[in-house]
């Protein structure tokens, strides 16, 4: 949804006068995804796409870099010296008062905040108030279409079961006696996720015992420990498929290496799915009711259950995060620890929804789940919930 009048459609539904996109040399690429950069460009100078509430969007650059646009039938605003740059900017705005740019107030929203404080001083000096465009990189650029949908479904689908594959590989590797490892199992993760035609940043993470305390851990070659009988296993897989604009599935699964399950381990496992569950059932319940729910607010309600069990302090990163062509999308987060998202689920968007808690030295569960976001409720969309502890022997 990143053409102009859908775009106008929300700025003036904002009351905003325009949308300021501006960029230099990468510092902003939310500016690059939606501006429509013409073929071949390259800039190494400052520009600006400026998109009005009504009326026809304008480009602004340096005057060197005018070649890509010369084949249009409206050039764009050009500058050579750094007060041209002003004088065209205030020309451009025109009679905009207020408008949108890549900025968060506090850094709030740090995912948005890519407009530097010396382009906000000087926009702000053409006396132009500059609010957030948050709201307006949510609806344009995480909302999926219903092909990037069925691609996210498809890859859900293949992480679950990619994750039972790697959970019955490990265990016929115990049965028979093999050696085998956090790295081992990782990288045959790794091949089956290029075999079914997904792509992912980084390798999955495998983690035993007080690795799965350690939320970011991953093995390399140089540094895993062996899987070993009674073993603590946490399995956490994101892909994708290989098309650009192809949306990440990602899924957080633990099993113990065992014919049997430690109470310890399954009560941890139980406050972390109560708090998975009870945020799902909060944005259920206020979706339903026509009330818009906001990512900080959904993570107090799943952050509020593990502090009320007493595990509050081991529970150290947000709730959840957007799901996009990356990991980690545009869309609101679950998050009022890391950040204050105030931003709500947009209909059209995806999220994780993944808690942990995290004992340093000894194991950690983490159980994460994908969603998608309806109209008036949501979808899980890597059925079925984890509950109990998968016991692998």
């Amino acid at each position: 949804m990143n053409d102009t009048l859908a775009i106008q459609s929300l700025l003036r539904e904002a009351g905003l006068d325009g949308w300021l996109l501006f960029d230099f040399r990468g510092m902003n690429p939310i500016a690059a995804s939606i501006a429509p950069l013409p073929a071949q460009a390259m800039f190494s100078r400052r520009w600006a796409y400026w998109v009005p509430a009504q009326g026809e969007p304008q480009w602004l650059v340096h005057a060197i870099e005018l070649a890509p646009f010369r084949d249009w039938s409206a050039p764009p605003r050009s500058y050579v010296r750094w007060q041209d740059l002003e004088e065209q900017l205030a020309a451009m705005l025109g009679d905009a008062r207020r408008i949108a740019m890549e900025y968060s107030p506090r850094c709030a929203i740090p995912y948005v905040s890519r407009v530097d404080a010396g382009t906000l001083e000087m926009i702000r000096g053409l006396g132009v108030e500059v609010v957030s465009s948050a709201d307006l990189v949510q609806a344009v650029e995480a909302r999926l279409s219903p092909a990037q949908v069925a691609g996210h479904r498809r890859a859900a689908a293949a992480l679950l079961r990619i994750k039972d594959e790697a959970f019955d590989h490990v265990a016929q590797a115990l049965r028979n006696g093999q050696s085998i490892s956090e790295y081992s199992v990782q990288q045959w993760i790794a091949g089956r996720l290029a075999a079914a035609g997904l792509v992912a940043d980084h390798d999955p993470i495998v983690a035993v015992n007080a690795h799965a305390a350690d939320p970011h851990y991953i093995p390399t070659a140089q540094r895993h420990a062996p899987i070993e009988t009674g073993d603590l296993l946490l399995l956490d897989l994101w892909a994708r498929e290989t098309a650009p604009d192809a949306i990440m599935g990602d899924i957080t699964w633990v099993a113990l290496c065992s014919d049997r399950t430690p109470q310890r381990y399954q009560h941890i496992a139980d406050v972390v799915a109560d708090a998975r569950d009870a945020c799902v059932a909060f944005i259920q319940d206020e979706m339903a009711t026509g009330r818009p729910v906001r990512g900080c607010d959904a993570d107090d309600v799943c952050r509020g259950v593990i502090e009320r069990a007493g595990y509050g302090r081991y529970f150290i990163h947000r709730t959840g995060h957007s799901l996009g062509t990356a990991g980690h999308g545009n869309g609101a987060h679950l998050d009022n620890l890391e950040t204050n998202d105030i931003r709500r689920l947009l209909p059209g968007t995806a999220f994780t929804i993944e808690p942990g808690i995290y004992l340093p030295g000894d194991f950690g569960v983490r159980l994460e789940i994908d969603v998608l976001v309806h109209e008036r409720g949501i979808e899980i969309t890597t059925l079925p919930l984890q509950r109990e502890i998968i016991r692998l022997l």
